[in-house]
């Protein structure tokens, strides 16, 4: 039977609060969730993806509309949905943020798919095609294997880097993070021959593991891990790659030297604090269990394969007093890490954290959804536990002008240089640092906002610009 050709429109929106990231696409990765839709859409329709990181949103028909958001982009999504619904077009919503808020984002779009699409994606489109579209699905956690490649050739052209996923889920269930909320605690594995194929097919030679952690947990993912890096060897698929993993990824020197071999350039690595009491407070059992002593080796091994560090480092945690959130930036340029992704804390719904700062009454931003732009992790929205909100932003603001100016970071590139041997891959390090520092700064020194003028008069009396 011949469908009638339909049109299915997905749209990625981006905050409107920080439009200054969509400037630097080293920011920026391709929304891999919406190529993934695309894939499991019928061949009878024809899709779109309008990706606001590059495009400006102009209205254009379908006879459905997607969205997929972020926390801090889900204000946008609802604005966007309302245009469509406005013209009698019916839309869907999923990814992180209406999974976790259903009954939020059912305000403002007619259907939501709760969870991972895998295995209801089918559903959603033949109710639409039947007129008989649910206001909620709920998405199982299904094996990996055997799906349809993801639509890479509909992302923009624009991103230097591709994305691929090997494995979904984690145990280790950390209090800020709602990855195994809602991708579950089981570490589910793709078929490595699958990967491949995928990753022969990938529009650039820059790639991101989008994993949470690529390398797992335990002897048999390692092995695992190994035998995909070997894979990649094997069938000669020449990338440059970085992807996030745990401080376990230098547990076994096979899994370094094998992901050195396949093109692995930088790692991120969600250190979050040199201190013990704050892993204890955010639940990083795995850092718990090495020890914050071992940090030091662990980056001395990655370093000895010629793999860049990014630390990722978190600020303003309740255990956190004024002293310590200093303590912790000198701990990182004292460290031999060659990049830092320095956040605030931020309650992301779905995760132990929002949940205990909602009911402590400690969350300060909350006209939703409209607020929802300010949890993107560069602004205190809850009251800390040992000082002002102003004392951690004014603070923040301090330590940021100290971590991410153009004096420290070529410092760190010349350190990296020495740590790698290597200008190519201490390069990884100096661009991630350079780019954070001016997403950080850019868009707010140039706004005019008052609070920031001092940045912009302390690097034009340095000279800097």
């Amino acid at each position: 039977m011949e469908h009638k050709k339909l049109k299915l429109l997905l749209i990625n929106p981006a905050n409107q609060r920080r439009k200054g990231l969509r400037m630097r696409i080293l920011s920026t990765y391709p929304p891999l969730n919406l190529a993934i839709i695309a894939g499991l859409t019928p061949e009878h329709w024809e899709i779109k993806i309008l990706d606001e990181n590059f495009d400006a949103f102009e209205f254009e028909t379908a006879d459905l509309v997607g969205f997929t958001s972020f926390t801090s982009t889900a204000s946008r999504a609802y604005e966007l949905s309302e245009i469509y619904r406005k013209h009698g077009i019916k839309t869907v919503m999923g990814g992180i943020h209406a999974s976790m808020l259903p009954d939020e984002a059912l305000q403002y779009v007619d259907s939501v798919v709760v969870g991972e699409a895998e295995s209801i994606w089918y559903k959603v489109i033949s109710d639409f095609e039947a007129n008989t579209l649910q206001k909620k699905y709920k998405g199982e956690l299904v094996e990996l294997g055997g799906k349809p490649m993801p639509r890479h050739d509909l992302l923009s052209k624009e991103y230097l880097f591709s994305a691929i996923q090997t494995t979904r889920g984690c145990p280790m269930q950390c209090d800020f993070c709602s990855v195994s909320t809602f991708n579950g605690c089981q570490y589910r594995l793709r078929p490595i021959s699958e990967v491949l194929d995928e990753l022969e097919q990938l529009p650039t030679k820059l790639v991101f593991f989008c994993d949470d952690n690529i390398i797992g947990y335990g002897k048999k993912s390692q092995e695992r891990a190994i035998e995909l890096f070997k894979g990649m060897v094997d069938r000669g698929i020449k990338i440059d790659w970085t992807g996030q993993v745990s401080l376990n990824f230098a547990d076994n020197e096979e899994v370094l030297k094998w992901a050195a071999r396949s093109g692995c350039r930088m790692v991120l690595i969600g250190i979050e604090s040199e201190k013990t009491e704050q892993l204890k407070e955010t639940g990083k059992k795995l850092n718990l269990n090495m020890g914050v002593d071992a940090y030091a080796e662990v980056f001395r091994k990655i370093h000895r394969y010629g793999i860049s560090i990014l630390g990722a480092f978190i600020f303003g945690m309740d255990t956190d007093s004024k002293q310590a959130l200093y303590d912790r930036s000198n701990y990182i340029l004292k460290s031999s890490v060659d990049a830092w992704q320095t956040t605030i804390l931020t309650p992301l719904p779905g995760t132990g954290l929002y949940n205990r700062m909602k009911s402590e009454n400690r969350i300060l931003f909350t006209n939703y959804p409209e607020d929802w732009s300010r949890y993107d992790f560069s602004e205190p929205v809850i009251v800390p536990g040992m000082m002002t909100n102003s004392e951690l932003a004014d603070s923040m603001r301090d330590i940021w002008t100290k971590l991410y100016n153009r004096k420290t970071v070529r410092k760190q590139f010349r350190r990296s240089l020495w740590n790698l041997r290597n200008l190519k891959f201490a390069m990884w390090g100096y661009i991630s640092n350079y780019n954070y520092y001016c997403l950080t700064f850019e868009e707010k020194i140039r706004s005019g906002d008052p609070r920031y003028s001092h940045w912009l008069v302390s690097e034009k009396a340095a000279g800097k610009h």
